[in-house]
């Protein structure tokens, strides 16, 4: 990646914090580490940046309450959860509160550093000024580029992964999208949590739509999702 992200670890373990800074600063990456999660809030209000790796168990302020708060303030940063935890509650609710993916200690450096790469080429992907990026659906516009659904004058803005879940839809309007497919292409992972997580955000694309009772995000058991107007079934 040509561009130096910028990154704020929580992580209140200090060997493995120190372990972590050192590699993503080895492999280009600019690191501000916190200790805790209240320190870690601080940080986040004085400073950009361009991916947070949290750690759940955190003292005075623990991950979920720092990432919700985060998810108030903006939608659009990739956050990663570094977890010792590993129960299936706890990883749904983390995908919940909003994090765009999680990694289970111990886990070694090079995977950590290929979801950080995986994370972030979601979220900032440039597509060509060719493409078509902008969709109507049924009374909602969605503008892909800037990750806006709108409908009047309400405007929704979307997560990266909201978007790009919504982006794949709309690119295969009226036709059916695989789960494997979007299991690949938007969250590179086909495991029990990440399939867990895509539901989770088709949940939330059908809040979204749901003022308009055209418009319909099909689920089709054991095959996918199908998003289709009135005017198109």
């Amino acid at each position: 990646m040509n561009k130096k992200y910028r990154i704020l670890l929580l992580e209140d373990d200090p060997n493995l914090g120190t372990i972590l800074e050192e590699h993503l600063q080895m492999h280009n990456y600019d690191v501000m580490r916190c200790i805790d999660g209240e320190l870690g809030l601080a940080a986040w209000k004085k400073n950009r940046f361009d991916l947070c790796l949290v750690d759940i168990m955190m003292p005075k302020v623990d991950g979920f309450t720092f990432v919700e708060f985060v998810r108030k303030e903006n939608s659009d940063i990739p956050l990663i959860f570094l977890t010792a935890k590993s129960l299936k509650e706890d990883k749904i609710k983390g995908f919940k509160v909003g994090c765009d993916d999680y990694i289970t200690k111990p886990f070694s450096i090079e995977e950590l550093l290929l979801r950080i790469e995986a994370v972030l080429k979601r979220s900032y992907r440039q597509h060509s000024n060719e493409a078509q990026t902008a969709y109507s659906i049924g009374k909602f516009t969605f503008d892909y580029n800037r990750q806006l659904l709108n409908k009047g004058k309400s405007k929704q803005k979307l997560t990266p992964r909201e978007s790009e879940l919504l982006f794949l839809l709309c690119r295969q309007m009226n036709q059916t999208v695989s789960r494997e497919q979007a299991l690949r292409e938007i969250w590179e992972d086909d495991s029990f949590f990440a399939g867990r997580s895509m539901d989770v955000y088709i949940s939330k694309l059908r809040k979204y739509l749901k003022d308009d009772p055209t418009v319909e995000i099909v689920s089709l058991h054991g095959k996918g999702f199908r998003l289709v107007t009135e005017s198109s079934q």
